[in-house]
């Protein structure tokens, strides 16, 4: 699985699969969801499952590899380890619920808790990644 990549590309396949399976009598799902900070933003979607979040200021990721547009955040699927996200738009949506802090997230294999500290993601194998102003990393 190659998580460095365009979100443009992103978007543009999930809204192809949403009507391709549309078609088919399914419908894919798209779900957001915000930090209290209003800097971190995530979105969920089922075609493929994958859990993606970006920071919008502050520390984001810094891979080893190349990216012509901007590391974002970090991207992860049910199984398996989180990696950093390059693209050149974000996820972040500014009517999306907000996580509270204190507050834990569950959809698709994916646990998200909300603290004042960071936003800390594990996927059904314990893999993750912590995202905040101030540090970012994936374990």
């Amino acid at each position: 699985m190659r998580l460095a990549r365009p979100a443009t590309a992103l978007l543009l396949g999930l809204t192809l699969a949403a009507g391709a399976q549309a078609a088919r009598g399914s419908q894919a799902r798209l779900e957001f969801f915000r930090m209290p900070s209003k800097n971190i933003g995530s979105l969920l979607s089922t075609s493929p499952t994958e859990l993606r979040c970006d920071v919008l200021s502050g520390v984001k990721p810094k891979p080893r590899g190349t990216c012509e547009l901007d590391w974002t955040g970090y991207a992860m699927r049910p199984t398996g380890r989180a990696g950093p996200n390059c693209a050149g738009d974000t996820v972040y949506n500014n009517r999306a619920p907000i996580l509270r802090y204190g507050q834990t997230w569950r959809r698709g294999g994916f646990t998200c808790r909300s603290s004042a500290a960071a936003l800390r993601c594990t996927n059904r194998t314990g893999h993750g990644f912590s995202l905040s102003r101030q540090r970012s990393y994936t374990f």
